[in-house]
């Protein structure tokens, strides 16, 4: 692994549960930080989302100031149980409408910065079930207590619901299958991020005004890049969030996601110049496995090499001149 991979984890990296909030409350200070959820026919969540965040984190304490929804066009009463639970709710194709609407969640994500006023804003998905207010305590955290860090991600269990049974470490299977293995590859400092298309971080306001979002699923492989070439990984953190809940994807709505991952790195290749023969190929691959209370890390050699035509080979040609012709 990697020297500043290894001092990063050593460094970068907190448990959700160790963030007292009346601590954080306190090193707040002025600053203002705000909530969004973006959400699209999320009814059955959105609600209870909202609830917990303002009786816990703005009524009980002052650590948030404003929570955000934004509708992406939902058809099954979303911004009604928003509004219910105590949300401010905007339509995303309300925000700057001259500049039209796209179609994807970083659409919502970068209008809520039009929308919000916090000086740090952290976004939650709005399909989370059994939600705990300590994940966006987590998120916070980092960003409220050092000053040198501008972004945080989260990373967490994510249970794998099969329909017959649940498995407790399931999931993330575009990470694995491709995000993961294409950021060592590229950006192999971010080789320690456990969960880089996680939908749960947040950031400081000057960082995320002067970085683009892409529209799509690619936001989050995007956004990670674009942050790392903005303030370096040491700037970035990461917390343990403990378990994640919520509506897994089938087959067909994971090879689009994959696919706009894939095309936003692409897209990110081009602007930083990162492309490379495949033949250049020679890296390790960092993955994660639970054990207890922390994730450790597996570093596997996954270099490549490539032969040629063997027919290019003297000692080839001369073996063959050897053999009778077949007839």
């Amino acid at each position: 692994m990697r020297t500043d991979v290894e001092w990063w984890l050593d460094t970068r990296m907190s448990a959700g549960a160790v963030w007292d909030r009346e601590r954080l409350v306190a090193a707040k200070g002025p600053t203002t930080v705000s909530v969004v959820l973006p959400a699209r026919n999320e009814a059955a969540t959105v609600g209870d989302i909202v609830r917990a965040v303002r009786r816990e984190l703005m009524e009980t304490l002052q650590l948030v100031d404003e929570v955000l929804v934004v509708d992406s066009g939902s058809a099954d009463g979303t911004a009604r149980e928003a509004l219910r639970a105590g949300a401010r709710v905007v339509s995303q194709s309300g925000v700057l409408p001259q500049l039209g609407d796209r179609r994807g969640k970083g659409e919502a994500l970068w209008k809520s910065l039009d929308a919000t006023t916090g000086d740090v804003v952290a976004f939650v998905d709005a399909d989370l079930r059994c939600f705990d207010p300590q994940f966006v305590v987590g998120l916070l955290g980092p960003l409220l207590t050092e000053p040198s860090v501008h972004f945080v991600k989260g990373f967490y269990d994510r249970p794998l619901d099969t329909g017959a049974t649940l498995l407790p470490a399931g999931g993330g299977r575009v990470t694995e299958m491709l995000a993961r293995p294409l950021l060592n590859v590229h950006w192999p400092e971010l080789a320690g991020f456990v969960q880089p298309l996680a939908g749960e971080y947040a950031g400081r306001r000057s960082l995320l005004e002067n970085i683009p979002f892409v529209s799509g699923y690619g936001v989050e492989i995007a956004m990670l890049i674009d942050v790392l070439q903005t303030v370096g990984l040491q700037g970035m953190a990461q917390v343990d969030l403990g378990s994640r809940q919520h509506r897994n994807s089938g087959d067909l709505e994971l090879g689009r996601m994959a696919t706009q991952v894939y095309l936003a790195l692409l897209s990110r290749l081009e602007r930083y110049g990162r492309s490379m023969s495949a033949a250049e190929a020679n890296y390790s691959l960092v993955q994660f496995v639970r054990e207890g209370a922390e994730f450790r890390t597996v570093v596997s050699d996954v270099q490549m090499s490539e032969r040629p035509p063997i027919s290019t080979l003297p000692e080839y040609l001369a073996r063959r001149r050897l053999v009778p012709e077949q007839r």
